[in-house]
């Protein structure tokens, strides 16, 4: 039985197929760049050439596969039937696993077309609206089907990996801004237990870090984990917000507005999106802490 794993170079869905093939698994990798699957992919598993852009790469992704973790890279704009999720059913697939997001439980109170929402509204309305569309397109297709919801990703620090490396230090703004990031490993763990067994039918789990942890927190767990001491530079949201601005990156305004906000709210209201005990129900073992993530990603900081 094989299982395709789509977005299988990222910081999930890499440790997916890691997971899979511990398992003893057949995992067919869907990738839109050859090389880069090549260099992260272990041996063993098969790499697929499909983009969810290109109809035409799906028939040879989706060739004798029953389940199939599903990246938020969707287009749900055709007729389901036309689209992925309805192509995958008729080739076979049997179970999804989404590839959600906290975002898509949040009650659904606020039209991201309302012009008298904040940007954080408006943001995490339109994160909503996308992930839950997603979410319904899967269970509307008749297979099985697991829902995996994180909250914010401890990744997220990897934005201040050039910044660390080349000064020793973070110009950001709200340093008490805390929250409850989550490790990709936990993410991926519980993705791979719902692909694998029959446990987590029906299940949206969202999935959370132990407890709320300041951005002043997080850079002393990199400069303890990188064995070198790491610099805060507390800006004025002004100043951050002409420091960050690059739209060539896709950093506009707009992002900037809600970022802005979310740091704002963060500090004022560390239990904006509160721990769960998801993980550790599944598991036995409590989730991953920032420090341990740190810990694992100390190269990219050095």
């Amino acid at each position: 039985m094989t299982t395709l794993v789509t977005g299988a170079t990222g910081n999930i869905g890499s440790r997916v197929v890691a997971g899979l093939v511990g398992a003893g698994q057949r995992v067919r990798a869907m990738s839109r760049d050859p090389g880069k699957a090549a260099a992260k992919l272990p041996a063993g598993v098969e790499w697929a050439g499909g983009d969810f852009d290109r109809p035409e790469t799906w028939a040879d992704a989706l060739r004798g596969v029953h389940r199939v973790y599903l990246f938020p890279g969707v287009h749900l704009d055709p007729p389901r039937e036309e689209g992925f999720i309805g192509r995958a059913v008729e080739a076979g697939v049997r179970r999804f696993v989404v590839h959600s997001a906290v975002a898509a439980g949040f009650p659904s109170q606020d039209d991201p077309r309302d012009p008298g929402l904040t940007p954080l509204q408006r943001h995490l309305a339109d994160e909503r609206e996308g992930h839950r569309d997603l979410e319904l397109a899967v269970e509307a297709s008749g297979a099985e089907w697991t829902h995996i919801r994180p909250g914010l990703l401890a990744a997220g620090a990897l934005d201040w990996a050039g910044e660390i490396r080349a000064t020793g230090s973070v110009r950001a703004p709200y340093p008490r801004a805390a929250q409850a990031l989550t490790h990709e490993a936990d993410v991926a763990e519980v993705a791979v237990a719902a692909l694998l067994t029959d446990d987590h039918l029906g299940a949206a789990h969202t999935i959370t870090g132990p407890h709320p942890v300041t951005q002043l927190d997080q850079i002393r767990a990199i400069g303890a984990a990188t064995g070198r001491a790491v610099g805060f530079v507390e800006l004025t949201p002004e100043q951050a917000r002409r420091e960050w601005y690059d739209p060539g990156q896709g950093v506009d305004h707009g992002v900037i507005d809600w970022l802005l906000e979310l740091l704002a709210a963060c500090a004022d209201d560390p239990a904006l999106v509160p721990p769960t005990g998801t993980f550790e129900r599944i598991t036995g073992r409590p989730p991953r802490t920032f420090a341990q993530w740190a810990s694992d990603h100390a190269a990219d900081f050095r």
